[in-house]
């Protein structure tokens, strides 16, 4: 199986990244998580995304709050599906970094996820996964039922308490 790559722009960017690796461990799915700056390390960032489909890795997540540069920097140096997170900040509630991470140029994309959405990035790679892994697939389709079966269980207790008869 594909391995799937974290990177953060900064240690800062792990409570929310570690959403993801959670994810990523409940499924089972292989990862390397790294701290690569788009401004403050450039050519690392750049290294690690030029090799990693080389290195087996089927697709990257990058969790950068503010300017939010580093999935815009990790897709221009790779053709693996790179999804965005952008991170909220302290300054503008993560719309700065939402807004970087989306407006991408025609030719480069990137994914984008909710601000602080490392859960639904990690889901949207273990799919891409699951397109070739059936079993992977099957896990996927088995966690759609229990959320289902779940939300309905919610419903239920609610109509009973709160629905007259």
């Amino acid at each position: 199986m594909k391995k799937i790559g974290i990177v953060m722009g900064s240690d800062s960017d792990l409570p929310v990244a570690e959403k993801a690796i959670e994810t990523l461990r409940e499924y089972e799915v292989p990862f390397e998580v790294h701290v690569y700056s788009a401004h403050r390390t450039p050519a690392a960032a750049a290294e690690f995304a030029a090799s990693a489909g080389e290195r087996g890795f089927g697709a990257i997540i990058a969790f950068a709050g503010k300017a939010a540069h580093l999935a815009g920097a990790i897709a221009a140096n790779t053709t693996l599906p790179v999804v965005g997170v952008p991170v909220k900040s302290s300054n503008l509630d993560g719309i700065d970094a939402l807004l970087s991470t989306v407006q991408m140029p025609s030719g480069i994309p990137v994914a984008a996820v909710a601000i602080d959405g490392a859960v639904n990035a990690a889901l949207l790679c273990i799919q891409m996964l699951a397109i070739e892994d059936q079993e992977l697939a099957a896990r996927l389709a088995e966690k759609r039922k229990e959320a289902e079966l779940s939300v309905l269980a919610k419903n239920r207790k609610i109509e009973e308490r709160y629905n007259t008869k």
